[in-house]
């Protein structure tokens, strides 16, 4: 009995079996992973070689849901990857509504889609604004309580790393998120 040889397949034929298999058009995925569309094209064609740089393959992968490692090119970082809870917390209501990374994407203005596939890959921190937060909780039919609970983390970590000594001034920011959440939850 012969046994069958498995011949890996190369990564710009996964990543067009991707765009074939969910319908995507290479315009799209261009803007998602921040590459222009001929790169695209061409990346597909085989005209250039797939990339080597991490951020563009982490990006590719973030999109295609699958891991990095996936691509013989990519090679992994040396430095440690911080896993920030609350993106876990998105991806797994990613999970949970039963939503494609592409679908999730697609639900954010073109502009923003890219700065979304960085916060999925922990490139990028969740915004502080909360209307931009609140587009990612409705997109995932997040309870408004655990989205503001995300959204009073980042923004503590704002505070501290522009230099407020969040403990020396506990009144003034537990004040300050008091009637933040007062006026989030009247209006939201």
């Amino acid at each position: 009995m012969k046994t069958k040889q498995i011949i890996p397949q190369k990564s710009s034929e996964k990543v067009a079996d991707f765009l074939d298999k969910n319908a995507l058009h290479k315009r799209d995925f261009a803007e998602m992973i921040g590459v222009t569309l001929s790169y695209v094209y061409n990346l597909i064609d085989e005209t250039v070689s797939f990339s080597t740089r991490g951020t563009t393959i982490e990006r590719i992968a973030t999109v295609m849901e699958i891991e990095p490692e996936e691509f013989q090119e990519y090679k992994i970082p040396q430095e440690p990857i911080l896993i920030d809870e609350s993106i876990e917390t998105i991806k797994n209501y990613l999970k949970e509504n039963r939503m494609s990374v592409v679908s999730f994407l697609k639900s954010f203005p073109r502009k923003k889609r890219l700065d979304m596939v960085d916060i999925l890959r922990g490139a990028l921190p969740l915004p502080i604004d909360f209307k931009e937060m609140h587009l990612i909780g409705k997109t995932l039919n997040m309870p408004i309580e655990e989205l503001y609970s995300i959204w009073e983390t980042r923004m503590r970590q704002a505070l501290e790393s522009a230099g407020m000594n969040i403990y020396a001034n506990s009144e003034l920011v537990n004040s300050m998120f008091d009637c933040a959440k007062k006026e989030i939850m009247k209006h939201f």
